[in-house]
């Protein structure tokens, strides 16, 4: 516990933020993980319905510092470039 007041306060805070930086992130991977699952099953317009809905999770979540903008373009290039090739088999 820490001995000065506005630690503590600061403590609290950074508990807060990491618990919804937990969420925008688990949003994001469990968008990602039911797309390649859809895609694993063959159901790639399912899936190709859900890819605006990470690049979504992942935008907010990069603009929020919870991942780099870098990689939520990345992971969503490389979901789109996933569905794109399973569309073509």
């Amino acid at each position: 516990m820490p001995n000065i007041r506005a630690n503590a306060k600061h403590a609290r805070a950074t508990q807060r933020r990491r618990a919804r930086n937990i969420a925008k992130k688990s949003a994001a991977r469990s968008v990602e993980k039911s797309i390649r699952k859809l895609v694993a099953e063959k159901k790639v317009d399912e899936a190709a319905k859900l890819l605006p809905k990470l690049d979504s999770a992942l935008a907010r979540a990069a603009k929020n510092n919870v991942f780099h903008p870098n990689k939520a373009s990345r992971k969503t290039s490389r979901v789109a470039k996933l569905i794109k090739a399973a569309a073509a088999a």
